[in-house]
């Protein structure tokens, strides 16, 4: 099933891997399956992995209509309820997280337990970012990794460019996601979440600062924290092997309490 058509004829594109207990990958604005290829092999090692872009991301169509956190939160619904699935595992990293996050409120019959990665609940009271995260010019995408892994790996960056590069988000489509999350805000409200919740940060993450992170794991009750020694906001391409190994010990974990 490569794509799972919403009520408003919104196509979303979908792939699963492995098998097990169903784990829900939700991507960043503007990402795309693609950009979980590091990480999709190890956790489906344990789980069934289920990977879709967001409307408007990657393969994923954009009807040109308004959209909330909450229609990307049905949209996760969906896309679990037409493979079967009532109930995942949801790992969500930057705006991703802020859907998991949305969805644990709004619709917590279907979230197991949540992984919270890179992410904060609402950018209008989020810590900042302390100096100047700009990258040189033309090259934005640099302030997305650390300032040591950009300078010493080029390659693994270029690589990563190249695999994005191949479907660009529409101007439209990233604007529509950028007003949900600045209309989205989740701060007085993530102390009600009730699953097992890990909250993943990168310590030299250059857009989303760290301090969320801690403030999230205050705030969510039982949350866990673990930071990933100095990597940047695409932790999970930077220091794959310890992020897997961090959500799969704590998925382990969240299955084995009653």
């Amino acid at each position: 099933m490569p794509f799972v058509e919403r009520p408003d004829g919104c196509r979303l594109y979908v792939e699963t891997h492995g098998g097990g207990s169903p784990l829900l990958l939700l991507e960043g604005m503007g990402g795309d399956v693609p950009g979980w290829r590091r990480n999709i092999p190890t956790l489906a090692s344990r789980h069934l992995v289920i990977a879709f872009d967001h409307r408007g991301n990657g393969r994923s169509s954009m009807p040109d209509a308004p959209v909330s956190m909450a229609t990307f939160v049905d949209d996760a619904v969906g896309v679990l309820c037409a493979l079967g699935h009532e109930r995942a595992h949801v790992y969500g990293m930057s705006f991703g997280g802020m859907v998991a996050q949305e969805m644990a409120l709004a619709r917590p019959q279907h979230v197991r337990s949540l992984v919270l990665a890179c992410t904060n609940a609402g950018p209008a009271r989020a810590s900042k970012v302390a100096g100047d995260p700009r990258a040189p010019k033309g090259r934005p995408y640099l302030t997305l990794y650390s300032e040591r892994f950009a300078r010493e790996h080029p390659d693994h960056v270029a690589q990563d460019i190249r695999v994005g590069s191949r479907q660009p988000q529409q101007p439209q489509a990233r604007s529509r996601q950028w007003q949900a999350i600045q209309a989205w805000d989740a701060w007085d409200r993530i102390s009600s979440i009730a699953c097992p919740a890990l909250i993943l940060h990168g310590t030299e993450d250059r857009i989303v600062a760290v301090e969320n992170a801690r403030r999230l794991a205050s705030l969510i009750p039982g949350a866990r924290l673990r930071l990933l020694d100095g990597a940047g906001h695409l932790y999970h391409s930077e220091q794959p092997e310890e992020a897997d190994r961090a959500v799969l010990e704590f998925l382990a974990g969240a299955e084995a309490s009653p």
